[in-house]
């Protein structure tokens, strides 16, 4: 077991973006015109071997779109918003950008259709025993006819993130930090909790379980449940929590999460809410 006592920290508010690739498989539908399933694969490969797979991409909007693909790197930051982007130098000896290859990385479909993406991955011989992550990214682009119209068109990424893991790495990690974050509104006070899981190992994982809020008298006031977001290979990972407390006073934060391993790690904090003075 882990204890720890903080008070409060004041922090400026960052709007936490989570993507289905990253959270969870399945399409991504709505208002963004695209879908795409899977929106994760993760695989178990050795090295040397090919993995050949398909991804489904669909327009759901009802007029003609172009789509532009492209290979990513990923990573999430420190308030646990994923970043897209084409290279990373931070994730070099993590990615399998240059192990992938997509088919068709251009195309335009009609309103309502659909088209499969084939993809193949090859591993290196060479290629060490740990996780890897890249992904494969479509934006819309203007097709002729809306290049020669004038006006604002709204550019819409999704992504299928892939997950790589190559011989049999140990899972190691731990629940390093609990602290509560004062989060300045206009209204009324506001406060975070923010758990920090250290993956010391060379194998992503994804905490599953939940962060507890007890007044003093260790009753239980408020309960939020883990987003099962990775944490990727030897790094610390920060995990948010918005709160509902509606009183400033002493608490105590317990965590206890499961990091894959089929164990429960418990951690406790004692934290004060009180607003800064001006």
């Amino acid at each position: 077991m882990y204890a720890f006592t903080y008070l409060y920290g004041k922090r400026t508010l960052t709007i936490l973006a989570l993507f289905g690739s990253l959270a969870a498989p399945g399409a991504l539908r709505g208002q963004t015109g695209l879908g795409l399933a899977p929106m994760r694969e993760e695989l178990k490969l050795a090295p040397g071997a090919t993995h050949s797979g398909i991804l489904t991409l669909a327009n759901t909007a009802d007029e003609k779109v172009r789509i532009v693909g492209e290979i990513l790197d990923f990573y999430l930051d420190s308030t646990a918003t994923p970043q897209f982007g084409p290279e990373y130098k931070q994730e070099a000896e993590f990615s399998c950008r240059h192990w992938l290859v997509a088919n068709p990385m251009e195309t335009e479909l009609n309103g309502k259709a659909q088209v499969p993406v084939r993809y193949t991955l090859r591993v290196p011989a060479e290629a060490t025993a740990r996780s890897y992550h890249c992904a494969i990214g479509f934006t819309t682009q203007p097709t002729a006819d809306h290049a020669k119209a004038i006006g604002l068109r709204t550019a819409v990424q999704i992504v299928a993130a892939i997950y790589v893991v190559v011989g049999q790495p140990a899972l190691e990690g731990a629940v390093k930090d609990l602290k509560l974050e004062y989060v300045p509104d206009s209204v009324h006070p506001v406060w975070r909790a923010v758990v920090t899981i250290r993956n010391d190992g060379w194998l992503y994982f994804r905490p599953q379980g939940d962060l507890d809020v007890l007044d003093e008298n260790e009753v239980v006031v408020e309960t939020v449940h883990f987003t099962p977001l990775p944490v990727l290979p030897r790094r610390d990972q920060n995990f948010l929590f918005p709160l509902k407390l509606a009183a400033e006073g002493k608490y105590i934060l317990r965590a206890r999460v499961d990091l894959g391993a089929n164990e429960i790690q418990e951690a406790t904090a004692r934290v004060v809410a009180a607003k800064p003075a001006p």
